[in-house]
């Protein structure tokens, strides 16, 4: 690690770069600071808050609280998601904002069913496992963003999705990793759930025929975040070192 002379970024030297986010997001972006940032100083962006961020981010299921979101906090989440990169500038993504009482518990049940399906195919440890971990937030969290992927969005031609179909999709990915981590940083727990058809979900929330549901992600106020990931904590998983995954110019080294 270098010394913490190099923790903070000056807004000065990227003024042009405020005046341009300020455009695309509005006001209330909170993207740069006016009051100290946790050992920095007025007008600075720490890189140990982005760091901090990514070591804080967690899947969120037990800890939500069911306090509503601040508009102005949810809009900035949502401006983070929303300036992520995508393929030929295409922004391929959608986000529905799910709060109605009838469409959680109808999720929620639709997941509790899903859950029994994956717990019928496993046995012995895994099974016992899998049996004391929370899967999702639905309720509690009160909030959920659905996202959609609509690959005809940018037409037919999208700059750079010609030889990777999948390229559009990937944008979504970032769009969600953008809202994680503002939500981390803003205090706010994130719970991805994967436990759907997809069909299902389109059919909740009114997606049109070409927009693929990508995400349910509870969002919402915590009491706070674990520092152990739960896969873990519960022993599903450990997370391995990054020397297993990293390779030199070709995977066998």
């Amino acid at each position: 690690m270098r010394s913490r002379e190099l923790q903070c970024v000056p807004v000065r030297s990227r003024a042009s770069y405020e005046l341009q986010l300020s455009r695309r997001l509005g006001p209330t972006s909170g993207w740069f600071r006016d009051e100290p940032s946790p050992g920095g100083r007025a007008g600075t962006v720490s890189a140990v808050d982005l760091y901090d961020a990514i070591r804080r981010r967690r899947d969120t299921r037990a800890e939500f609280t069911g306090e509503p979101l601040d508009d102005e906090v949810l809009t900035r989440v949502l401006s983070a998601a929303h300036s992520a990169p995508s393929v030929g500038m295409s922004q391929p993504w959608d986000f529905v904002l799910v709060r109605d009482p009838a469409k959680l518990d109808a999720f929620h049940e639709h997941v509790a069913t899903e859950r029994e399906v994956f717990a019928a195919s496993l046995d012995g440890e895994r099974a016992s496992t899998f049996g004391g971990i929370k899967i999702e937030g639905i309720r509690e969290s009160g909030l959920g963003v659905v996202v959609g992927y609509d690959p005809t969005r940018g037409g037919d031609n999208v700059l750079g999705r010609h030889a990777i179909a999948d390229a559009g999709l990937y944008s979504v990915c970032l769009a969600i990793q953008n809202l994680w981590l503002a939500a981390t940083a803003e205090g706010l727990g994130v719970g991805w759930v994967s436990f759907y058809r997809e069909e299902f979900l389109s059919g909740l929330v009114g997606f049109p025929e070409q927009i693929r549901p990508v995400a349910w992600l509870c969002l919402g106020t915590v009491a706070g975040l674990p520092d152990v990931p739960d896969l873990e904590r519960f022993g599903w998983r450990h997370r391995s070192p990054l020397e297993s995954v990293l390779h030199e110019d070709s995977w066998s080294h």
